[in-house]
């Protein structure tokens, strides 16, 4: 079975809690920051790569769905999949999971730009990079679309 990566792992913080003791809605989206770090480190846009390159992502558009509540203490793991990506672009997707349950508890869906940080301005991947998102889309090519991912918001 083809799995996505795991991009990040942790414990939701005491100060990333609200007086119910769940994770604030603004530290959903924080973990998931974190998680597309976790992803660039993976293709080669960790802190050398990005230093050598003068290169960076930047985030164009994000959704974010909150599927459970996650509490303070609990142990998680963000998955992500690389649902699409051209010469300059990628389309993330996100998952925060429960470590021990898998539940998952916040779906989280982004569109990157690759620029050149001095621009700033868009800029194509280079040859490193382009093989390394290749080869992460080689492997998941044949996971299942992820059910929270295309949605807009709007009342029915």
């Amino acid at each position: 079975m083809i799995e996505s990566l795991i991009t990040y792992r942790g414990e939701v913080l005491p100060q990333w809690t609200d007086y119910n003791g769940h994770l604030r809605d603004a530290f959903y989206l924080l973990i998931f920051s974190y998680a597309t770090d976790g992803f660039m480190d993976l293709i080669g846009l960790d802190t050398a790569g990005r230093e050598a390159s003068g290169h960076s992502l930047f985030t164009l558009e994000c959704h974010l769905n909150f599927l459970h509540e996650a509490k303070q203490g609990e142990a998680f793991e963000v998955r992500t999949q690389l649902l699409g990506h051209d010469h300059k672009r990628l389309h993330l997707y996100h998952s925060l999971h429960r470590a021990d349950a898998g539940t998952e508890l916040a779906a989280n869906e982004q569109m990157l730009l690759h620029v050149a940080v001095a621009g700033p301005k868009s800029t194509p991947f280079g040859e490193g990079t382009a093989q390394c998102l290749a080869t992460v889309a080689q492997r998941q090519k044949d996971m299942a679309p992820p059910r929270w991912a295309g949605r807009v918001i709007a009342l029915p």
